[in-house]
């Protein structure tokens, strides 16, 4: 062979290896740029970033107070030790008698014109009760206990043994003192002589009994719709007390208790 056609030759070699490299190359860079595709386009969506907060440590809720228990609704009370006044105050009028605890019992001595005692606590009811005591008319001849108690937010009182000495009734009704309402009753009272007294108030009632007069109410008054209300005399002893007019009396076993509703 010779000389020029070696140089054809390797001439032409030449340039069908530079053909296949360029082929080689093109190929290889397409699959580069083909894998490449296939790896950005599977990570193409960005990872979803969750943001980490320090958890704070459990905080236990500081135990709650525990509630009062509710305070048991007073059956009865008794509102005198037969030792001292105790939560009861001389009441004053003005120109009353002494006033004094002996042998068990509150006296009240004769006052110009009035001597009485009157309540200085909260009292356990204000209606659906009872209070019961006993009383004495000890010298003179006017009422000697009247008795001041609330009914509801008012108040009233039962006198015994006024305006001379046997009238009995509720102070006031409709503005109408015992001597003038429909609860006047007369009733003769013997000096030196005890006397049981048991009262019932009632939201729409109220009831009193002496020992005396059997099972038959002294009073037993509705009050619904009527005005309730004391005399200006008997003021001081709200919201309850006992005075005398002109009148020494005692009194003892003084208790206060809840009635049905």
């Amino acid at each position: 062979m010779s000389t020029e056609h070696i140089n054809a030759a390797g001439s032409s070699f030449c340039r069908m290896s530079s053909r296949g490299l360029h082929t080689f190359c093109t190929i290889g860079l397409m699959v580069g740029l083909l894998i490449i595709g296939a790896c950005h386009d599977s990570g193409s969506e960005e990872p979803e970033v969750t943001e980490v907060r320090p958890v704070a440590p459990a905080v236990e809720p500081a135990p709650s107070e525990p509630s009062a228990p509710a305070e048991p609704q007073v059956a009865e009370s008794s509102l005198f030790d037969g030792k001292t006044l105790g939560h009861w105050q001389i009441t004053d009028f003005g120109g009353q008698g002494d006033v004094y605890v002996k042998d068990g019992s509150i006296y009240l001595d004769m006052g110009n014109d009035m001597t009485g005692i009157t309540w200085g606590a909260p009292l356990p009811f204000k209606t659906n009760y009872e209070i019961t005591l006993e009383a004495m008319r000890v010298d003179g001849s006017d009422f000697f206990c009247g008795l001041t108690f609330p009914v509801g937010e008012n108040f009233c009182s039962l006198v015994l043994g006024g305006w001379g000495g046997t009238l009995c009734g509720l102070s006031n009704i409709d503005y109408y003192d015992a001597a003038n309402n429909e609860t006047t009753r007369i009733v003769s009272f013997e000096n030196g002589k005890w006397y049981h007294v048991r009262l019932h108030v009632r939201p729409n009632r109220i009831q009193a009994w002496l020992q005396e007069e059997g099972e038959e109410p002294l009073v037993d008054m509705d009050i619904t719709d009527r005005k309730i209300d004391t005399r200006a005399e008997m003021d001081s002893c709200q919201p309850m007390g006992v005075a005398t007019w002109q009148t020494g009396g005692a009194v003892r076993n003084i208790h206060m208790r809840k009635l049905a509703d």
